[in-house]
């Protein structure tokens, strides 16, 4: 049966609420996911703007936001709220920010158009996961409303902390609850993503002329679907323990000779917790794989090489978990397998890193704004990946575990990284979601704010926390030794305040754009792969016939092609003359 047959053309729904609310098409899911997770972004973004505020100036009212959020303390935070305010801020970028633009939004937008595919494998499903999302995002918010605050025992939720005594009220438990369901959405989105990659793929498009941007997205869903089950297991042993009395996770004298062991949280949280670092990350090492390739205009480097270190690299982070928990005191010979594995996975990491500098090394560079925030991730992916180094051996770790040192490195490895490759992402499929154009000028100062900024504030931490400053502290002043770490404290708040401020130039660009941009053309970025071949937007069904390749993502500054063509590149559908899948000499062969 042949991939048209397996794939019929459906008419586009006419009512509203099937065509805009409860959509089956992955295209309209995409932007359901992009915009439910740019206000979590932004949520999560005003939420690290009060942490700064508080660092820089202890007991000072919150601009704009203090009186209305807290007028019982004159507009100045007080140390319950603190907790609650860093704990949440980590949750909502880590679980329902940064995963809904690079897994629900991209994902669902990429993964149909760059296969060959007329929608996903199984499209009820990927609408159900949506609002399963939605309904956690729900859960999340009303545990902000409740007597006594959301939670606010850290975004791993360790007990003793997270448990009744040490978080009581009803918040804590919401926000549990809340991790679980948002669970169970991300793992149907992974049965569907695995799914349509393997089932739907046009014919001719083998595994190695997939663009890197699948393989990643791909991969990530594998990850999804083996550990966020372990998290949901430890989430629902902890909510057990806080509202039917469970002791799995509660130890010690008050509680009686049937103790649990807290540890044993850790160990679920980062079975699943060091995975969900590449989880994120995966998708944006594809994407950047991808556009530097296009906008150098040449093949991407030891393409082979670079799937080949990405497959490597989620394999081996299931077994590298350890790392987080060398100061929970464990055996030296378990610690040390732990270290050896944890340094194993920069192998692979350097390949990648070394073929995106040899793919961009004397191509002929077209400085789009998508080109700059995929530079910008070479960038902070490359100081966030040696500043890590010291984490992964015990002997340092145990100095730094606890101070701004981790919090510096983790945002750069994983939160600037995430955040700048979401938006090179999202103006490079712009033109196709909405087709019409992002604003250069506007797209290319966004990027210079902003990553300069995130640069200089997590750089700025992690000398803080070279010089001994802890983290997570309400006033970390009170401490005389760190009274004179303020001048950096500042720095970094006024960074972040600036960095925070630039999303307005990326929201008034978005929001301008979509309504009054500059029409897109069918392939304005000349580039290959089949999202490209259609029109922009693409039609309901995507392609009228199913397409089939011959060639591989990167086919560009192939001089043959060029006399040929009178361009530099090729689209993975396109036959020459003379020149047949054996005889290209493709990115992908």
């Amino acid at each position: 049966m042949s991939n048209n047959d397996l794939q019929p053309i459906h008419a586009p729904p006419q009512d509203f609420a099937r065509r805009y609310l409860f959509s089956l098409d992955h295209k309209w899911i995409a932007k359901q996911f992009l915009v439910t997770g740019l206000l979590f972004l932004a949520l999560g973004g005003t939420l690290a703007f009060m942490i700064r505020w508080q660092w820089a100036f202890p007991g000072r009212p919150i601009p704009f936001l203090g009186n209305l959020l807290y007028p019982s303390s004159g507009g100045s935070v007080t140390p319950s709220a603190y907790n609650t305010i860093f704990t949440m801020h980590g949750l909502i970028m880590v679980f329902w920010g940064i995963p809904a633009l690079l897994i629900g939004a991209f994902g669902n937008y990429t993964i149909p158009l760059m296969i060959g595919a007329r929608d996903m494998a199984f499209p009820v499903l990927n609408m159900l996961s949506y609002w399963i999302y939605v309904l956690s995002g729900v859960i999340l918010l009303a545990a902000f409303v409740v007597p006594m605050g959301a939670a606010g025992a850290g975004w791993t939720t360790y007990p003793p902390l997270s448990s009744n005594v040490g978080m009581p009220g009803l918040g804590q438990s919401l926000v549990v609850l809340a991790l679980f369901v948002v669970g169970v959405s991300t793992i149907m989105g992974a049965v569907n993503y695995i799914t349509t990659v393997i089932r739907l793929r046009a014919p001719g498009l083998t595994w190695m002329r997939l663009p890197q941007t699948i393989w990643g997205l791909w991969l990530t869903s594998i990850l999804n679907l083996l550990w966020v089950p372990v998290l949901g297991s430890g989430g629902l042993l902890l909510l057990a323990d806080r509202t039917f009395g469970t002791r799995f996770f509660l130890a010690g004298a008050a509680v009686g000779p049937e103790q649990g062991d807290p540890i044993l949280f850790q160990h679920l949280f980062w079975l699943f917790g060091h995975p969900e670092v590449y989880i994120l990350i995966l998708p944006v090492w594809g994407i950047i794989g991808d556009l530097l390739a296009f906008f150098s205009r040449k093949p991407a480097f030891w393409h082979k090489g670079s799937v080949y270190s990405m497959i490597l690299v989620t394999v081996l982070s299931g077994f590298v978990y350890g790392h987080h928990m060398y100061v929970t005191g464990i055996s030296p010979t378990l610690g040390l397998t732990f270290e050896i594995l944890t340094l194993s996975i920069s192998f692979p990491a350097v390949i990648l890193f070394a073929n995106w500098l040899r793919t961009i090394w004397k191509g002929s560079m077209r400085l789009h704004t998508p080109m700059l925030f995929s530079l910008g991730v070479v960038w902070v992916f490359g100081i966030g990946g040696l500043t890590g180094l010291p984490l992964g051996t015990i002997s340092t770790d145990l100095y730094l575990h606890d101070t701004l040192w981790v919090v510096g490195h983790f945002h750069l490895t994983m939160g600037a990284a995430s955040l700048l490759g979401s938006f090179a992402g999202i103006h490079f499929w712009f033109p196709k979601m909405f087709g019409r154009m992002m604003d250069e000028r506007l797209g290319k100062i966004h990027f210079w704010v902003t990553v300069i900024a995130i640069t200089a504030a997590f750089v700025i931490m992690m000398a803080a926390g070279y010089a001994g400053q802890q983290r997570r502290l309400f006033d970390p002043y009170v401490y005389t030794y760190i009274q004179k770490l303020a001048p950096l404290n500042k720095m970094t708040s006024m960074f972040a305040f600036t960095l925070i401020s630039a999303q307005a130039l990326f929201a008034i660009n978005f929001i301008k754009s979509i309504f009054a941009g500059k029409k897109a053309s069918e392939n304005p970025w000349e580039v290959g792969t089949l999202e490209w071949t259609l029109p922009s937007p693409p039609v309901f069904h995507n392609f009228d016939v199913v397409p089939t390749v011959v060639r591989g993502p990167h086919e560009m500054a192939n001089p043959e092609l060029s006399s040929k063509l009178g361009r530099d590149w090729a689209s993975q559908t396109e036959v020459v003359d003379g020149m047949g899948p054996a005889q290209a000499p493709s990115s992908a062969a």
